[in-house]
């Protein structure tokens, strides 16, 4: 079960930056702060987490993150360029060592033919490192809640990389 995982790896996530002393940061917008709130279910969270921001609406991604009009225009709210600068935006803001961005269209409407529903971005930033993933997530069609399945298996795919990163996997 997709949850199942979810909490899975919000445990190893919490417990790999307990061990490296390491703090992060979120901002997301298609999840709605899932990822966030998987990180916060975990007993002792509190010692990793900085700061998690829901920037759903185009002027938040600017306002709190490094995202500008110019991308947002170029390229769009769900890029691989708007990811990657919500990632360092709401790294250097809560000045935490890792920062996570996540954008997408999680459905059911609002996906075109070139940005389908389940198009995903997702950025780290460690400072050192930096990487954008882009994903196309979907459902069985027997799911009921389609829009659900894909903000799980973005908020899944988060802590997996963040999880990749801090064991040095990337």
């Amino acid at each position: 079960m997709i949850n199942e995982k979810l909490a899975y790896y919000s445990n190893v996530a919490v417990k790999l930056l307990k061990e490296q002393g390491l703090r992060v940061s979120f901002a997301e917008s298609c999840t709605g702060g899932m990822a966030t709130a998987a990180i916060t279910s975990v007993d002792g969270s509190s010692a990793v987490l900085d700061l998690s921001i829901v920037t759903y609406a185009n002027s938040a991604k600017t306002m709190y993150t490094d995202v500008t009009d110019e991308v947002l225009e170029e390229y769009g709210a769900v890029s691989e360029q708007t990811a990657q600068l919500m990632s360092s935006g709401i790294k250097k803001r809560a000045m935490s060592d890792i920062g996570v961005g996540i954008t997408g269209i999680a459905g059911p409407t609002g996906g075109s033919p070139q940005k389908p529903v389940g198009t995903v971005y997702i950025a780290i930033d460690s400072g050192e490192f930096q990487t954008v993933k882009h994903f196309l997530f979907s459902s069985p069609p027997e799911t009921k809640n389609k829009r659900q399945a894909i903000r799980i298996q973005t908020a899944v795919q988060a802590l997996a990389m963040l999880i990749d990163l801090l064991k040095g996997m990337v």
